[in-house]
């Protein structure tokens, strides 16, 4: 995202850096975040008694850092790092006619920004992996990017005007592979690779993941990837000819594949099909970085069609655990002069040498579960790096973006991972895949993290938004 460019930045910078303190065998569960009526209210259990030391007493305005827990890796489970009632709400999305059976848009990946667009009032603008009647989940088939637009965090939130684009189509559509009948000789809307298709184990085929909407230069762009039931798996770039409904091309460089290389084969996907996922954009006066996972980078070229390189990208220098997790939904933003990477990282269970519950960031193995699906931040002086240690800044956040709201203070989104873990078990499931957002604290120029508002801040929802 934009921070502080002359050319219709976002409201605030994407500020972002959480504390990182965890608790070493700590059992914490949270209560779940308030609704606004439309998902009720999980079930909180105790969390058992934190290993972890205390937090040193906050000193001036800014609140202080939790101390790193030991060894580097462990992950915070704290209820104060949860999304919960006092700090956090679902925002109430128009519904469309496929969401009122549930009474609320299903959403994962969700991504929500403000910005102030060729000089009038400030725009919050929504948008987020969704699934079409009839599944589950968003694969291996689903209808494209929707978009949502609000003059207030609280609402009303409206599907962006595609009518005058498309008249009869579905409203808040920007994007779809449905849309492959508008290319033209010199305009892309949909290629080949992320048409739909069909086979004989899933049927239809074809989905689009992780959409991220940013303002350059006065233009609307859609950083976007094509999931694993696709007929190749990458990120790409959308181009506005218009406003942020539309109408979006595709980028030159992605006509033939998504950006950069080819990586190892995996399951479901054609051999040689497989790309990096889960694209974001940071930008930063006139220049732009395509920011994608499995740790690399790269500037898009001043014509915004494409990166470059566009094989062979530089990789951040960051402070891996041991051994790795598999990290993804990585965003980058700068505030206060410094450059915070975040990453959604799954913090497994595992029994530890004395018998009790251990939390960690590691890897996929047997007698490790998926607990929750978490953000954990780095901050660097230099966009490349080195970046810092990683923290916990959200319990349960994982993939998330942070914004600035009108009146400059700090938020994050989190959507409750359905397929794994915590909101996955039967009893919470109602309540997640929603497109939630959880006020952030800093701890200022010295402490250089951002946590979710813990509760001995006492940040209570308040104020105009």
């Amino acid at each position: 995202m934009s921070t502080g460019s002359p050319h219709g930045s976002p409201i605030g910078r994407r500020a972002l850096l959480s504390g990182m303190a965890r608790t070493a065998g700590a059992a914490g569960l949270a209560g779940a975040v308030g609704s606004l009526g439309m998902a009720a209210r999980a079930a909180a259990a105790s969390p058992a008694e934190l290993t972890a030391p205390a937090a040193p007493p906050a000193s001036g305005r800014y609140p202080s850092n939790w101390p790193d827990l030991q060894p580097y890796g462990l992950a915070d489970t704290r209820t104060d790092l949860w999304p919960r009632e006092d700090n956090s709400f679902v925002l109430p999305l128009e519904l469309r006619p496929r969401d009122e059976e549930l009474g609320r848009v299903w959403m994962r990946d969700f991504y929500v920004n403000c910005f102030r667009a060729g000089g009038r009032s400030p725009l919050y603008v929504a948008t987020g992996t969704t699934r079409v009647p009839g599944l589950d989940t968003a694969g291996p088939w689903n209808d494209g990017i929707f978009v949502w637009t609000a003059h207030s965090l609280r609402g009303p939130w409206r599907l962006a005007d595609t009518t005058g684009i498309r008249p009869g189509a579905e409203r808040g559509k920007v994007w779809s592979p449905e849309f492959a009948g508008e290319n033209r000789p010199g305009r892309t809307v949909v290629a080949p690779w992320q048409q739909y298709w069909y086979d004989d184990t899933f049927g239809k085929r074809g989905n689009v993941w992780a959409p991220e909407i940013h303002y350059f230069r006065d233009t609307w762009y859609i950083v976007a990837c094509m999931g694993d039931r696709a007929h190749k798996v990458g990120s790409f770039l959308l181009v506005s000819e218009g406003g942020v409904e539309g109408p979006y091309r595709l980028a030159e460089g992605n006509l033939d594949k998504p950006f950069g290389d080819a990586l190892p084969d995996a399951p479901y996907i054609d051999p040689g099909a497989r790309f990096h996922i889960d694209g974001s954009m940071y930008s930063e006066g006139d220049d732009a970085w395509l920011v994608l996972h499995n740790n690399v980078y790269a500037p898009f070229r001043d014509d915004m069609e494409d990166i470059v390189p566009t094989t062979g990208l530089p990789e951040f220098q960051q402070q891996p655990y041991a051994p790795e997790p598999y990290l993804e939904g990585v965003y980058v933003f700068k505030h206060g002069g410094k450059y915070f990477l975040l990453q959604a990282a799954w913090d497994r269970t595992s029994t530890a040498a004395d018998g009790s519950t251990r939390y960690a960031y590691d890897t996929a193995t047997p007698g490790r579960a998926q607990y929750q699906y978490d953000t954990v931040a780095a901050v660097a002086d230099r966009l490349e790096g080195p970046y810092s240690r990683r923290w916990t800044l959200g319990v349960g956040a994982g993939h998330t973006n942070v914004f600035a709201d009108v009146g400059g203070r700090l938020w994050a989104t989190f959507f409750r991972n359905p397929n794994f873990g915590y909101w996955a078990d039967p009893a919470r499931i109602a309540d997640a895949a929603v497109p939630g957002v959880v006020r952030l604290e800093w701890t200022g120029p010295q402490g250089d993290r951002l946590y979710v508002a813990r509760q001995s801040r006492g940040h209570l929802l308040e104020g105009t938004l």
